[in-house]
């Protein structure tokens, strides 16, 4: 697998990289969200780090199902004076962000990888990032997130995502985007049944188009609380269980809320594996 190029930085993927997660947004479905305390949210970035995250992963607007959007300015807002005081943190910084005008500032105040759930597919989104050199990740998503969850339907949902993943990193590259900066992520949750998820789940391995890395985002999600019966503040091991299996399945990066405890479980799996 080749590495990725973070803007300034190059990850490797000897092993599955931990993406620690920084809600800045004030309706989280995990209940984190940090929207209104800055200063919290440096320590938790710092605590992640400590625990193992790998990168961090931060945004200002809840992608939860049915969430109402947040004014781009307000999101900036949030976001860039968090991403300057971690400027020199040491990790690889990621932006939750579908808005051109967003990503261009958060680059401008060092992020290192743009995490797009629309996949670059808003106007004005490729020449925002084509230019940076930063990582950006290309999710898949049916619909939007006021939507997304009203009867999803697929003919094939492992064909259809790969098929829509490919065609958005063909784009990427078409539009001056080298393969080595992008990475892509099936949008468990996003327009998605949880048999479908599972079903993507299974699949894992089938969406790394062209050998580009992959990365799997199921901590906390609904999809758990299904397969559990827990709620959303009580899914922790359930979280651990399936980044495990997501790394068996080839995920690279594993984005969690739990970084601590899904690092030691990746320690046991190294060990025996």
């Amino acid at each position: 697998m080749r590495a990725l190029q973070c803007g300034r930085f190059r990850v490797s993927f000897d092993r599955p990289r931990l993406m620690g997660i920084i809600n800045l947004t004030d309706d989280s479905f995990s209940g984190d969200g940090l929207a209104n305390n800055r200063e919290a949210a440096i320590r938790r970035a710092f605590y992640q780090i400590e625990a193992g995250a790998d990168m961090l992963d931060i945004g200002a607007e809840s992608s939860r199902p049915g969430a109402s959007p947040v004014a781009p300015e307000e999101e900036k807002a949030r976001i860039l004076p968090v991403l300057d005081a971690l400027r020199d943190c040491g990790v690889p910084l990621s932006v939750d962000t579908y808005r051109p005008e967003v990503m261009r500032a958060a680059i401008d105040h060092g992020a290192s990888m743009i995490n797009d759930i629309y996949a670059l597919r808003m106007p004005g989104a490729f020449d925002a990032v084509a230019g940076s050199g930063c990582a950006i990740c290309l999710m898949h998503m049916r619909g939007e997130p006021a939507s997304m969850q009203e009867k999803p339907e697929y003919d094939d949902v492992v064909s259809g995502v790969r098929r829509f993943l490919a065609e958005r990193a063909d784009a990427a590259v078409s539009a001056g985007i080298r393969e080595e900066r992008l990475l892509l992520d099936p949008g468990f949750g996003f327009g998605k049944t949880v048999a479908h998820n599972i079903e993507l789940l299974k699949n894992l391995g089938a969406f790394s188009v062209e050998g580009l890395p992959v990365l799997a985002g199921l901590s906390r999600k609904s999809i758990l609380g299904a397969i559990t019966g827990r709620l959303v503040d009580n899914r922790v091991s359930a979280s651990v269980a399936a980044a495990l299996v997501a790394a068996l399945k080839g995920a690279n990066v594993l984005r969690v809320h739990d970084v601590a405890e899904t690092r030691d479980a990746l320690r046991v799996l190294e060990a025996v594996f």
